[in-house]
């Protein structure tokens, strides 16, 4: 709890950094639009329905959206911008809908009465309609800015930091301590902000400035706060801190943060690690130089970042394809680590010994009736095609969870199968038994330590010790590890810590 407690603050920052300049945001274009839609009707409605319609879209969805439309211009594509303009998205429609109803139901007599004493159109706005509508407005941003607190906690996948660092995390590893920190965090930020925006509402429904004061003045104070850390950075100066990525399991939480620790080392530059990002996120802020190492795997590189669909038969085949695909990317497999970490095609001991199934071939006569469960990505990707095909399976329902639920789900009985992972520590703790792919449906998964241009061009040393990582774990090691966090309840760094220890002890 004292590390999680130690982050907090950092986290807490960049959330409030987030939620308060996309909130700036829907303000400073809402407002001007509900105006224009009131006073242009027939451009108002198709602004109300465009703005409707984004807040239809799943939040993760719009969020993961803005890294490939930000690659696409050049611009960052993960981290603060990428999440800003998602957040800034969703917090569009209440306060444009409540600037136009507020605007537009104002009594016609006082309007009359601001014409008949002379007033043009634009002090009329300012000095009647905004002011008259100001109360209703405020609802609007206070309704927005608990959204986008709440929102902002799925922006960890995109690569930013948020408080949803602690969820992510603590849902990967089962730290419920993680969990209970950033959801009660975020709520209190939410209250927090909602309630100085309330402060603004009663100011200007009861024309008591002092409320108004006290309101903006809390505000500010909140941004003021959110960029000390940003700012404090600035000063430090000196080069940007090495990042390593990590995808969204315990074991790439591990080796993250012991890929980290071996760049500190050698570089004597900070490392920090961006956690929970998905596989072609990961891959492009690696690409792009926003990312400057991470560990992938021979066939996710192979389906997901070179669209290749056949399963090669030759695993150093395989791997050399991906080298040279990767070199042409300018980015370089720094390191073979030494175990494989492939799909796994599992199902709870009891009901594997007494039905007698021992090869994924057997599962085709019970598939029928059973559901499976897998990973976020598992059934979009061409692995599980190439398994479906060969094996002739077809299950009653395929069920897309977080991978750190898909082992409890075989035990209280909502999945029968699961495809997880070949080093995951859970499969021993929930006793579960991986069937034989006989037919060799799988490709390799071979574990890759990929270095990006930056520690290719500027880091050599760096390079070079991460090439000391090459075969220095195999499987059985790997499981050990993510049991240490799945089972023991360590902290990924601390087990990343304890290996580095044991790596040096070595001869």
């Amino acid at each position: 709890m004292n590390e999680l407690l130690a982050a907090l603050p950092t986290y807490l920052a960049a959330h409030l950094q987030l939620s308060l300049a996309a909130l700036a945001g829907g303000v400073v274009v809402s407002v001007p639009l509900g105006v224009l839609a009131t006073r242009r009707p027939r451009a108002g409605r198709p602004l109300l329905a465009v703005a409707s319609a984004l807040q239809t879209v799943p939040s993760l969805a719009l969020l993961a959206f803005m890294v490939p439309a930000l690659a696409a211009v050049g611009a960052p594509s993960i981290g603060w911008l990428p999440a800003v303009l998602g957040l800034f998205v969703y917090s569009l429609l209440p306060i444009l809908h409540n600037t136009t109803v507020g605007l537009s139901t104002i009594d016609p007599a006082i309007l009359e009465a601001a014409d008949g004493v002379g007033m043009d159109a634009r002090e009329r706005l300012r000095r009647v309609e905004l002011p008259l509508a100001l109360p209703l407005i405020i609802a609007g941003i206070r309704t927005a800015a608990v959204w986008t607190v709440g929102t902002a906690t799925l922006a960890t996948p995109v690569g930013a930091k948020s408080l949803g660092y602690f969820i992510f995390g603590g849902l990967q590893t089962r730290n419920y301590a993680a969990i209970l920190v950033g959801c009660a965090a975020a709520a209190a930020l939410a209250l927090l902000l909602d309630g100085l925006v309330h402060l603004l509402e009663l100011g200007a429904r009861r024309r008591r400035r002092g409320l108004v004061v006290a309101g903006l003045v809390g505000l500010v104070g909140l941004a003021i706060a959110a960029s000390l850390p940003t700012l404090r950075q600035a000063a430090r100066g000196g080069p940007r801190p090495l990042v390593v990525g990590a995808k969204p399991f315990t074991e790439q939480y591990v080796l993250s943060r012991i890929v980290a620790g071996v760049l500190e080392r050698a570089t004597g530059l900070p490392a920090t690690t961006l956690d929970s990002l998905g596989s072609t996120v990961v891959f492009d802020g690696l690409r792009s130089g926003e990312i400057d190492a991470y560990v992938d795997y021979v066939g996710t590189l192979r389906a997901v970042i070179l669209g290749r669909t056949d399963v090669p038969r030759d695993r150093a085949a395989a791997t050399r394809e991906v080298r040279e695909a990767l070199a042409r990317e300018g980015i370089a497999v720094a390191a073979e680590l030494g175990f494989e970490n492939t799909y796994v095609v599992a199902l709870p001991r009891a009901q594997a010994e007494a039905l007698g199934l021992e090869q994924i071939g057997d599962l085709a006569r019970h598939a029928p009736g059973w559901t499976v469960g897998g990973d976020y990505e598992l059934f979009h990707r061409p692995e599980w095609q190439a398994v479906v095909a060969t094996y002739g399976l077809r299950f009653a329902s395929e069920r897309s969870m977080d991978p750190s639920l898909l082992f409890e789900a075989t035990r209280s009985g909502e999945v029968q199968v699961i495809l997880g992972y070949s080093t995951d520590g859970r499969l021993d703790a929930y006793e579960l038994v991986p069937l034989v792919d006989d037919r060799a449906a799988l490709p390799p998964y071979d574990a890759l330590v990929l270095a990006g241009p930056r520690l290719v061009h500027e880091y050599p040393a760096a390079l070079q010790a991460l090439q000391a990582l090459a075969g220095r774990i195999d499987a059985a090691q790997m499981r050990r590890l993510n049991a240490a966090v799945d089972r023991d309840g360590l902290a990924p760094a601390a087990v990343a810590a304890g290996f580095l220890r044991e790596l040096d002890a070595r001869p």
